[in-house]
């Protein structure tokens, strides 16, 4: 995303979401426990901005999602999103779901890892969030379920049919997607959808401590690492590995590699710049 502005000023206050920033790390929380934060129209609209200011930024080195309350995400609420949407005619569902997908792409699309701290449920949307994310770190009470069959929809929804398979691969996903079963912690691990599986209730220390130990790596190695596992996912091998060779060659005239190299031969730890 490129780090140019308009006339647009920075958002102070996000109605939807709770926002903290401290040494290189955004968390960011929904907030509607009473409803295992199901999601509306207006968080979708949160997640997507809040991630473009973000990512222009570039203050922050790495990203915490978490839920508040009993679960990190339920999905679309109920009423607000798959009540409201029986009046919206066919410009306007084309407006929402194209929204949802933004936001999946805006996670993955961002210069910096996000990591998804789960407890509880993560389903419909918030399992597709979950997903999204480039770390999911979830405790024993986590369960993913990708429920979209079970509301007369695709199971491939925000991108899901795309990220899951790559993955758990073809076989779970087809599972997962085309029956909506609930997929708790321990088999979430063994297919490869959790990547750390915590002690109950230590997912979001977990993914803090995670988080800033991202935070103060190499910053711009990180994003271009990230930047490569999307692009390369349907890439044929040449350019792939033409892509690697061109990546590597900016980040060799960089600051960071440089320091590694003064570090190295001074016996010391690198302080890393993320330039």
């Amino acid at each position: 995303m490129s780090p140019f502005t308009g006339s647009a000023t920075r958002t102070t206050r996000w109605r939807h979401l709770r926002v903290d920033l401290a040494d290189g790390v955004a968390t960011v929380t929904l907030t509607r426990p009473d409803k295992l934060n199901a999601l509306t129209f207006g968080a979708y609209a949160d997640l997507r901005d809040l991630l473009a200011e973000l990512s222009r930024e570039r203050a922050v080195r790495a990203l915490v999602l978490a839920g508040e309350g009993r679960g990190f995400c339920s999905g679309g609420d109920v009423d607000e999103i798959i009540g409201a949407t029986l009046a919206l005619d066919t410009a306007r569902l084309i407006d929402f779901n194209r929204m949802t997908g933004q936001v999946v792409r805006a996670v993955r699309e961002c210069p910096f890892p996000v990591i998804a701290a789960v407890h509880g449920v993560a389903a419909g949307a918030g399992a597709v969030l979950a997903l999204a994310a480039d770390f999911r770190v979830a405790d024993p009470t986590a369960r993913f379920a990708f429920l979209f069959t079970r509301v007369g929809l695709s199971g491939g929804d925000m991108g899901a049919a795309y990220l899951l398979p790559r993955v758990v691969g073809l076989g779970h996903a087809t599972r997962l997607l085309m029956l909506g079963d609930p997929v708790r912690a321990p088999e979430a691990a063994r297919i490869g959808l959790i990547s750390e599986l915590t002690e109950e209730g230590r997912a979001d220390e977990a993914a803090r401590n995670l988080a800033r130990r991202l935070a103060e790596g190499p910053a711009l190695a990180y994003a271009q690492t990230k930047a490569l596992l999307t692009a390369e996912l349907d890439m044929p091998l040449a350019a792939a590995v033409e892509l690697d060779a061109s990546t590597q060659a900016l980040l060799m005239t960089g600051d960071d590699y440089r320091e590694f190299h003064a570090a190295f031969t001074g016996k010391r730890p690198p302080r890393w710049s993320g330039r």
